[in-house]
């Protein structure tokens, strides 16, 4: 190999050719989340447009042969030559990096696409696109190649109104699977009409012929009903308050209700900000200080009595905090976190504000609301005893929970944890496993539904109480995970509905009390098989019904066709276990990840809440499509 380097090595990629070589650092990947990033981009630029106050309706179409289609009723994409680049303004957008109208602040005061890659990037990745403009009484369009125009701007004749159509084809060159998921988009589209209250999104679907529109006038005020719909509100309506400080609208909406659980959402010009920032700092800040100096002055909280905690206050909260900014800075393309560090007093000022107003003119509302957060209060004080003596324990190797069987590797990032279903499963897992870095840990039953226990409640449950202080991690604040014994935790349970069951219980745990070991990509599902079956002295792992019918129907005729169906865990020796499931050179683990946090609190709340219509109205919806055992 040569071993010269010299200026012939650098490569320089021109134009749009870095994103075709590169997409994952514009669009995050080019799996079905990059792919419905495409389509978020151009939306975007439509919402863009509604914020400026130039547009009420969006439409979005997945057209039968895959392109998608998004028209808008703003203003439309200039089309006059830019005095830079020589090109029609229309061109320079579609192709050049970093181009747009949202630098300067003079278009548009706030907007969701800060960077400008947006359509570009689009037009980079689409194996063909087509933009129409609709401006002064005029049509213009021009089409484009793999982000390459085919022909210049031509103008197509007279037209009414204003706006813009855009139309695209991923390129299947960089997308390996071109399929849109209408439930994902559909929830990111209501998203985007809760935060824009009188805009309107239509969605339509060509292949499978379905439509929703979205409108709601009531904005994040409605969204915060819609999240609180299987809950027991203690107070109609929801809390909202707007108002803008130095140029930056804050909108906030909250309403509590009677379960243990927090449920916050921000966002930062409609952009959801999964990670939070100083708009959700600033919000935390001014509920516990507002609730704090009402709860004095009124006596609610005696003088001997110390302050209510974040925590205290947050239990049971359902809240929508929204921030549209000019000069938003966010973390990277992803925007995942807010970092504009004036928003944070902002936030505070706006929201101190509105909510003693709130509390000043309805006192048994507010009278509620403190009960609520000193109940609180009192459950967190014995949660923290009961958490504290976990730790203790657990900060000593010889009180280790008596039933895990731990691993000989001390180095969490070579170590696995299996969270067995039973007694009788654990035992095949312990002696089919790889001692030198897999431990196993057996429950007992069901654990806790924690999704209708506080927190004291779940700290003292016993499984609960061997899994915390097995992982070595306590939950919400206690969750250091520089001390996680195990960096893979993974949850293994019988492929039956009570393993289903149990699965789902400890999914909620690990969701509601340990999320940030989720996002770290800590948490993993086991797939065991539910089938053996023999054949010509063949033996075949089976994953799943459509796999059997696809062996079955490879095998043909053979008359010696063997098939066991595993129900349980137990059924299996603890060599085929650890062939099938544990094995890391055969075994497929399935990692659990977050991709719509909106979309997984309320079908966690739906699923493990309390209110029983909207399960048994879930369960009818999805039983066709589920994969029941009867």
């Amino acid at each position: 190999m040569d071993s010269s380097y010299t200026a012939r090595d650098i490569q320089v990629l021109e134009g749009l050719e870095a994103v075709r070589r590169r997409p994952g650092m514009y669009i995050g990947s080019t799996d079905q989340r990059g792919l419905h990033h495409l389509v978020y981009e151009i939306v975007y630029n439509s919402v863009d447009e509604a914020m400026a106050g130039h547009c009420q309706r969006i439409e979005v179409s997945i057209l039968s042969d895959g392109s998608v289609r998004v028209s808008d009723d703003g203003r439309g994409i200039p089309i006059d030559v830019h005095p830079t680049t020589g090109l029609s303004a229309l061109e320079t957008v579609m192709t050049k990096l970093h181009a747009g109208a949202k630098f300067s602040g003079n278009v548009y005061k706030v907007a969701g696409g800060l960077h400008g890659v947006g359509a570009s990037v689009v037009n980079a990745l689409s194996a063909w696109l087509r933009v129409e403009v609709i401006r002064e009484g005029k049509r213009y369009c021009q089409e484009y190649r793999q982000g390459l125009p085919t022909g210049p701007l031509e103008m197509g004749g007279e037209a009414q109104g204003s706006g813009t159509i855009t139309c695209f084809r991923a390129d299947p060159k960089i997308f390996p699977k071109i399929d849109y998921d209408f439930e994902a988009l559909a929830e990111r589209f209501r998203e985007i009409a809760f935060l824009n209250k009188g805009l309107e999104i239509y969605f339509h679907d060509e292949r499978s012929r379905r439509e929703l529109t979205f409108y709601f006038e009531g904005g994040i005020a409605s969204f915060v009903r819609r999240l609180n719909k299987n809950r027991g509100p203690l107070h109609q309506p929801p809390i909202y308050i707007a108002s803008t400080v130095n140029g930056t609208m804050v909108e906030m909406a909250l309403q509590y209700n009677d379960s243990y659980t927090e449920t916050v959402f921000s966002f930062a010009n409609c952009v959801n900000t999964v990670d939070g920032g100083s708009h959700l700092t600033g919000f935390r800040s001014a509920l516990t200080r507002i609730l704090n100096d009402y709860a004095r002055k009124n006596r609610l909280l005696k003088e001997d009595q110390a302050n209510l905690s974040g925590e205290d206050v947050r239990e049971g909260l359902t809240a929508v905090i929204s921030v549209k900014l000019p000069e938003p800075q966010f973390e990277g393309q992803t925007k995942g976190k807010l970092g504009n560090a004036e928003v944070k007093s902002q936030v505070e000022t706006v929201v101190a504000e509105g909510l003693a107003t709130y509390l000043e003119e309805h006192p048994s509302e507010a009278r509620r609301l403190i009960e609520k957060c000193l109940t609180a209060a009192r459950a967190r004080e014995a949660a923290r005893k009961a958490r504290e003596l976990i730790i203790k324990r657990s900060s000593l190797e010889s009180t280790l929970p008596g039933k895990l069987a731990d691993c000989a590797e001390k180095d969490p990032r070579r170590s696995e944890l299996y969270l067995v279903e039973g007694d009788s499963a654990g035992g095949s897992a312990k002696q089919g496993r790889d001692r030198r870095f897999q431990a196993i840990l057996p429950l007992r039953g069901k654990i806790l539904n924690v999704e209708k226990a506080a927190a004291e409640r779940m700290l003292s449950h016993e499984e609960i109480r061997a899994l915390i202080t097995a992982l070595g991690v306590g939950p919400n604040d206690q969750l250091d995970l520089a001390k996680l014994r195990y960096h893979r935790v993974i949850i293994m349970t019988d492929a039956d509905v009570d393993g289903a069951h149990i699965r789902t219980l400890l999914l909620t745990f690990f969701f509601r009390y340990m999320p940030e070991l989720i996002n770290a990509g800590h948490l993993y599902i086991a797939q065991p098989p539910l089938y053996c079956i023999q054949a010509a002295k063949k033996q075949y792992w089976v994953y799943s019904e459509e796999e059997k019918e696809a062996l079955l129907k490879r095998l043909g005729d053979d008359q010696k066709v063997a098939i066991q169906r595993y129900k349980g865990l137990g059924e299996m020796s603890p060599e085929q276990l650890w062939e099938t499931t544990m094995d890391p050179s055969n075994r497929t683990l399935l990692r659990v990840e977050v991709k719509d946090a909106v979309k997984a609190a309320e079908t966690f709340q739906t699923l493990m809440g309390s209110e029983v219509p909207p399960r048994k109205a879930f369960i009818q919806a999805h039983a066709r499509s589920a994969n029941l055992d009867v």
